[in-house]
């Protein structure tokens, strides 16, 4: 795993600023630092180095193609790279590899196959940058899911990109200012969603999405798109750029809609298990040791069963513990590590240990990221990578068999609500809210909830009405985005349908945006075998009662069927208790109490001006007293906070 950066048509001291920028990603990649620059000098590639596979100097980067016609820097794995290495020789495209690195076969790849066909080939997680030393075109690409980030943008009239957005703040003359027009999504969600960030003319390059961008690399706003196809767009002053999906989840998730597997429980759950081994085999390639997280839940425990069956060693398990006992599943992961037979380490953190990572987490992440699991993610990560370089997770069993509990939630309130006509509904939701009838936040919530139009837009409602979340920043204006735009019937039923708002939108822009962060920030490369694209795929074919329990609404059924094989029910059949910490509690009875009443304080609102400092210290003041559901976004106005101190 890797970082990347780059410049393109910089007007300053390119050299000094590539140099800064690849510096800020040093944790990304620990051992060793390239830069390249085109002869013209319009163009420089920069990379931190994290070694996984070929570790001498032929894996190094920036790497040039034999042609010496590409250059590339790459930050990822491509698990099935010695496949495309075979086609590319069998083909006589190439003759020979200079060395054993996956970057040299993609880069190959690329210049002989193309860039949109040599992706749609690969399986692994990577965001790239590679220029044309011939057509002088940059084309940045990022993989299908969105496991490795990718930023890019303008600068000072430079086109910049890098793997984390705190690189931009070290180019030269660096005044982006905050774009306080996506606040309002932050504070309902407590992360910012692609294409967004938190800075005026930089953007996240979305899952499956290529860019190219042509020389002179002038200035474009990619928000002005006419839609999601492939389209050219002209730059401000010559030049040209433009978008490609070459994959797209939507299409995905439609086209197993319309082929439904037609096989039994016990089939499902054989090929299930068949591409599941076949993922995490390719994912055991390593040069370093390799290791994998384990909870007491379902994915990760499915995970390790069936890595100690690809393993011709004992799998090394890590999980971290807590002393409160509501949070804590170490007990029941050790008890599973024991009956698979893996050499496992625990490690139990107390309430000072995560309350010392709060300070950090601003710079960790680049821009405001309030998903509170944040902190135990980066502890697990932390103490894994004291043994291991690389570790795999269970991430992704949720979205894609159905697991979360908000899903049984969405059916049985929808359950209710539907037999009252959309035409009452909506109206009467909002004259309660509209007149004050609806007293209390039971009350006001209900109301809220009243005005959804179908399922799908109720699940959107329900994550989007923390009460003020709207008030609390400055700025009126709400951009569209992802949960906003897919709040109607989709793939004919509802459970798949909300699954597919969570894959477009909170797994890439939250969940895969912790993993990556918290390990990153350690140099811990994570894998995530369940979204190898067989799995996906699979995944969206199976029918709604092979992943909800008739009787009970539970989920992930045939994972469980899988896991069941390896691990007794009774231990892992036990109520989730969740990847969390006692964040609430800690605010309001401990010492973080006074640093999160200095971080609101009125006065300091009031002169960053971005925030009403009313609505905040409303919000404050009835969470101290335990008065409503404040946690989230107290926690989402807290690392706000704590990202501007930065």
């Amino acid at each position: 795993m890797c970082g990347i950066a780059g410049l393109c048509g910089c007007r300053r001291d390119g050299q000094k600023s590539i140099e800064k920028m690849t510096d800020r990603l040093t944790h990304r990649g620990p051992d060793a630092r390239g830069i390249w620059r085109s002869s013209d000098d319009m163009v420089l590639l920069g990379h931190r180095r994290l070694s996984i596979r070929d570790l001498s100097e032929k894996g190094a980067q920036p790497m040039v193609s034999h042609s010496e016609r590409y250059a590339i820097c790459y930050n990822g794995e491509i698990y099935n790279s010695d496949d495309l290495a075979r086609k590319l020789v069998e083909k006589g495209l190439v003759d020979k590899f200079r060395g054993t690195s996956d970057t040299e076969v993609l880069l190959e790849g690329i210049e002989h196959l193309g860039l949109s066909e040599t992706l749609k080939f690969c399986k692994g997680m990577f965001a790239l940058a590679v220029y044309d030393m011939e057509t002088h075109e940059i084309c940045l690409a990022r993989d299908r899911i969105g496991e490795k980030p990718l930023y890019y943008g303008f600068v000072n009239g430079a086109f910049a990109f890098a793997s984390e957005i705190g690189a931009f703040k070290e180019i030269e003359g660096f005044k982006n200012r905050i774009c306080e027009e996506v606040l309002n999504i932050y504070f309902c969600h407590g992360y910012i969603p692609a294409p967004y960030t938190i800075y005026q003319d930089i953007y996240k390059l979305e899952p499956g999405t290529i860019l190219k961008v042509t020389a002179p690399f002038s200035y474009f706003n990619p928000l002005t798109r006419e839609n999601e196809e492939t389209i050219l767009g002209v730059q401000t002053s010559g030049g040209a750029y433009s978008f490609e999906t070459y994959y797209d989840i939507t299409e995905v998730a439609k086209k197993g809609r319309e082929n439904i597997f037609k096989g039994s429980e016990v089939e499902a759950a054989d090929e299930l298990e068949r591409r599941l081994r076949a993922s995490i085999k390719g994912q055991l390639v390593s040069d370093v040791p390799i290791g994998a997280f384990l909870s007491a839940g379902i994915d990760s425990s499915t995970i390790v069963s069936l890595m100690q069956q690809e393993s011709s060693e004992n799998v090394r398990t890590f999980t971290i513990g807590m002393e409160d006992p509501k949070y804590n599943e170490a007990e029941v992961a050790k008890e599973i590590a024991k009956h698979l037979g893996t050499d496992h380490t625990e490690l139990y953190i107390t309430e000072d240990d995560a309350k010392k990572v709060i300070p950090s987490i601003a710079h960790m992440f680049g821009e405001p990221f309030a998903d509170s699991s944040q902190i135990p993610t980066y502890l697990v990560s932390k103490m894994t990578r004291e043994h291991v370089t690389v570790s795999l997770s269970g991430d992704g069993g949720d979205e894609l068999f159905c697991g979360y509990r908000s899903y049984e939630s969405v059916r049985r309130i929808w359950g209710k609500m539907h037999s009252i006509p959309a035409a009452l509904r909506g109206p009467a939701g909002k004259l309660l809210l509209k007149t004050g009838t609806a007293k209390g936040q039971v009350a006001k919530d209900k109301a809220r909830l009243l005005q959804a139009k179908s399922p799908e837009d109720l699940y959107r409602i329900q994550y989007e009405m923390a009460p003020h979340a709207m008030d609390v920043a400055k700025s009126k204006v709400m951009l569209p985005y992802k949960y906003s735009l897919s709040d109607k019937d989709v793939l004919s039923e509802v459970n798949h349908d909300i699954m597919l708002m969570d894959m477009k939108m909170y797994h890439p822009d939250d969940i895969l945006v912790k993993v990556d962060r918290c390990g990153m920030a350690v140099s811990l490369e994570s894998r995530i075998p369940m979204l190898d694209p067989d799995v996906v795929e699979f995944a969206w074919s199976l029918p709604t009662e092979l992943l909800l329990d008739p009787k009970t609404g539970t989920g992930k059924q045939v994972l469980r069927n899988v896991l069941y094989r390896y691990v007794p029910r009774e231990l892992v059949d036990r109520p989730k208790k969740g990847f969390s910490i006692p964040v609430g509690k800690w605010l309001r009875d401990t010492e973080l109490r006074q640093w999160a009443e200095d971080m609101l304080s009125p006065e300091k609102i009031k002169r960053e001006g971005y925030l009403n400092p009313e609505v905040v210290s409303k919000v404050w003041k009835d969470f101290a007293v335990d008065k409503g559901d404040w946690q989230p976004l107290i926690w989402y106005i807290l690392m706000f906070e704590e990202w501007l101190a930065d």
